[in-house]
């Protein structure tokens, strides 16, 4: 299973937040990859850097022959015709995309692309949205899953759903 985190919270070239979002859906079904489907979106909190305005997330799941780092680039061009700029760290964006798991593939820190992402148990805006649209996924490191994971984080009552 090929799990990809999505959000926004500026908007840019493909429209607000949200039509961004919706945008790099269909994004994520062309171009050798293929979208199998994708949570209902979230509207959160910032993360990290809490002075911004509010993020619209989503996970998809998608399917693709490409290798983790070719897909990682493909997500970052993805990224770039929607505006992205990268610059601040957790600042605003007007795309994010990121490999949340690759097959339960285990790629440790000292790589380029690390995973599975290693922010996945701290954060309610991908764990709920995992837990809806994937209920049988589990972790590749902690096998547990996105449920389990927000109960420790008592975060179901977190994020309005768009």
């Amino acid at each position: 299973m090929i799990l990809i985190a999505i959000g926004s919270n500026i908007s840019g070239p493909w429209g607000s937040p949200q039509q961004s979002v919706q945008h790099a859906l269909l994004a994520l079904n062309r171009d050798g990859l293929k979208l199998l489907g994708a949570s209902r979106l979230l509207l959160t909190a910032p993360f990290g850097k809490p002075n911004q305005p509010s993020f619209v997330n989503a996970v998809a799941r998608i399917e693709t022959h490409l290798p983790p780092l070719a897909l990682l680039q493909k997500l970052h061009a993805i990224e770039k015709s929607a505006g992205r700029r990268r610059g601040l760290r957790w600042g605003p964006r007007t795309l994010d995309l990121d490999i949340l798991d690759y097959h339960g593939l285990v790629r440790p820190s000292h790589n380029k692309l690390i995973l599975p992402h290693p922010g996945i148990p701290e954060r309610i805006f991908v764990l709920k949205p995992i837990a809806e649209m994937a209920t049988k996924w589990r972790h590749p490191l902690t096998h547990l899953t996105a449920q389990a994971m927000l109960r420790r984080l008592r975060g179901f009552a977190q994020g309005q759903e768009i």
